[in-house]
């Protein structure tokens, strides 16, 4: 881990995306990655029942190097 921080630095930053279709979440996480160095990437569904109706929520964390 030591040796990765000097490496990457303080140069990394984070980008968080939320979307209600996993379609739209694909299509903005790919357009933001073009031309990034890319560390890691966390994806996360949420779904809330309300009576019938079921919500979701997509959700990315792009974990990138700021050059």
């Amino acid at each position: 881990i030591i040796i990765w921080y000097y490496i990457i630095g303080d140069n990394m930053k984070v980008k968080i995306f939320d979307m209600d279709h996993e379609l739209d979440l694909e299509e903005e996480v790919n357009n933001f990655i073009r031309d990034k160095e890319i560390v890691d990437i966390k994806y996360n569904v949420a779904i809330e029942a309300i009576g019938e109706d079921q919500i979701y929520c997509y959700s990315a964390m792009v974990i990138y190097v700021c050059k």
